[in-house]
């Protein structure tokens, strides 16, 4: 129950970072193709790996029976999405120590409140790469869905285990009750031929 519970709390965690990934990496995919370039593998790994982990998760949080009666299929395959991230994650690894934001002096600010404005001069401007950042954030939720997919992985064989241990128990149960079953069979015919032995013989006599 308790696994069960975890497991679906980091499925959505997972659904939740690669939604905003998808979107990201998708407006790089449609930028390369509007110019007619090929979309560099640094992007198009983990755009792949993206989509794909997107609807497995999906697939597999809303199926949950058959999520848990094949906990070690899913569970291999979210470590097969483990590797596919730290690939993605290693192709778009230049973007680590990119530097997205920077300050400059000539900065200018315009504040604006209901009909009323103020504008001015401030001795610094924030100037933020768009495209940078994108990728920064694309990065980042790369590593952190390689984390994420290993916990559900991690969680899958838990109730696998869980599974296999009660099936064992029901198992033993079973068999407990029918050889007690058997034994209680075996004495009452024991009794019953026992008292018709006897029978014949005092016939006999």
């Amino acid at each position: 129950m308790i696994g069960g519970l975890l497991f679906t709390f980091w499925r959505f965690a997972e659904i939740i970072t690669l939604i905003p990934t998808l979107g990201m990496l998708a407006y790089f995919v449609h930028q390369f193709e509007k110019q007619n370039l090929l979309t560099p593998n640094s992007v198009l790994v983990l755009f792949i790996v993206s989509v794909l982990a997107a609807a497995w998760a999906i697939a597999t949080v809303f199926r949950r029976k058959s999520t848990r009666d094949s906990a070690i299929f899913v569970s291999f395959i979210d470590l097969c999405f483990v590797g596919a991230f730290i690939a993605g994650v290693y192709e778009l690894r230049y973007i680590a120590n990119a530097n997205c934001t920077n300050f400059s002096n000539d900065g200018h600010f315009s504040v604006t409140i209901g009909n009323n404005g103020v504008n001015g001069d401030s001795p610094f401007h924030l100037n933020t790469d768009k495209h940078c950042a994108m990728l920064k954030a694309s990065f980042a939720f790369g590593i952190m869905n390689c984390i994420f997919f290993f916990i559900t992985s991690f969680f899958l064989l838990f109730m696998h285990r869980k599974r296999e241990d009660r099936d064992v128990t029901v198992k033993e149960t079973y068999r407990r009750r029918s050889h007690d079953s058997r034994r209680g069979h075996s004495r009452s015919g024991s009794g019953h031929h026992r008292r018709s032995h006897d029978s014949r013989r005092q016939y006999y006599v």
